[in-house]
């Protein structure tokens, strides 16, 4: 359903007021400008992890301009409009964009407006719903790019939350001598049978390996990468700690078999495609891996947009659930 800019009430968006709440706000919207267009939101997506950072007010005060949302309004700890996956079509603007479906790295917003610049456009195949999760598949795809995995390598990812879950359904296509999907929740066995790899308690992995993927965000976590990664290989640390403090037993595996702790931040392109890679060339190969269904996966629960802030309240509550979608008026695909 189209709906012309005279037949629109206001924009609403989903704000942070302050730590644990939030809630919905009018927004004027802008005349679109050339280059620009309007987009009508079918869905968007919580990324569990790193939503409820920002609702706690657990943002670093030292990184907090580092780690704002591109499309971010205030600042942390709030009030703040805070979201990155987003999924809608075009309703006004040039003709070659005007209906089609497109991903943005916009907040929890019904209506925006935004530069074609920096859209991604859908490719037939996926339907929106899944199309959220092109974010998180970005993310994936940028610690690959870092790590760079080899014919025949042993590969562990140890955290089968959302971003290790996404990661392992991205390995699978490489032919690695072995993959292992690590998590101390046994429920998440059922993950990797769904994906047809390896899964392994903490007790049962397989050490000395190529590379070691950290998603668990916690401190047993990468203490377990350091001691399941081979000698003079890496761990790629994808896990945002915020403020949580992490100690590590650097006398032991460390050290002594000299191993590399690398960080994989999506904000710039990994190192090794930095100069042959641009962010929106990375989002458009991200788009394209969701045609494999196998991502649906990873949407776990929804709820309708204006009963986001109380849903969000108790998505954070209890734990469990890969990513949450936000269905919004005449949401389709």
């Amino acid at each position: 359903m189209t709906i012309s800019r005279e037949q629109e009430h206001e924009a609403q968006a989903y704000w942070v007021t302050e730590t644990g709440s939030g809630e919905l706000r009018p927004e004027a919207l802008p005349a679109t400008q050339e280059g620009e267009v309007l987009v009508r939101t079918l869905y968007s997506g919580v990324s569990r992890g790193t939503e409820r950072v920002v609702h706690e007010g657990r943002v670093p005060e030292r990184v907090a301009d580092l780690m704002q949302a591109p499309h971010q309004e205030g600042d942390f700890p709030g009030p703040v409009k805070y979201g990155y996956l987003n999924v809608g079509i075009v309703e006004e603007g040039p003709d070659e964009w005007r209906g089609k479906t497109v991903f943005s790295l916009h907040p929890h917003q019904d209506f925006y407006v935004l530069p074609t610049s920096h859209l991604t456009a859908i490719p037939e195949g996926v339907p929106a719903r899944r199309a959220v999760l092109t974010g998180i598949v970005e993310v994936a795809i940028n610690a690959l790019w870092e790590a760079g995995p080899r014919l025949g390598d042993r590969v562990a990812v140890v955290g089968g939350g959302l971003v290790g879950g996404v990661l392992a359904t991205l390995l699978r296509k490489y032919p690695l001598g072995r993959l292992q999907l690590v998590d101390a929740d046994p429920e998440k066995r059922n993950l990797a049978e769904k994906l047809s790899i390896e899964f392994a308690l903490p007790e049962e992995a397989k050490d000395d390996n190529d590379i070691v993927f950290h998603c668990s965000a916690s401190n047993e976590g990468l203490k377990l990468s350091l001691q399941l990664a081979g000698d003079d290989s890496d761990v790629i640390e994808l896990s945002w700690f915020a403020d949580k403090e992490v100690t590590l037993p650097l006398g032991e595996d460390f050290h002594a078999r000299r191993l590399n702790i690398r960080s994989s931040q999506v904000g710039a392109v990994a190192l090794p495609r930095r100069h042959r890679r641009t962010n929106a060339q990375r989002l458009e190969h991200a788009a394209l891996e969701l045609r494999d269904p196998l991502f649906d996966t990873f949407l776990t629960s929804e709820c309708l947009f204006r009963n986001l802030p109380t849903t969000l309240t108790q998505l954070f509550e209890r734990p469990g659930g890969f990513c949450h979608v936000v269905a919004y008026p005449n949401s389709e695909d």
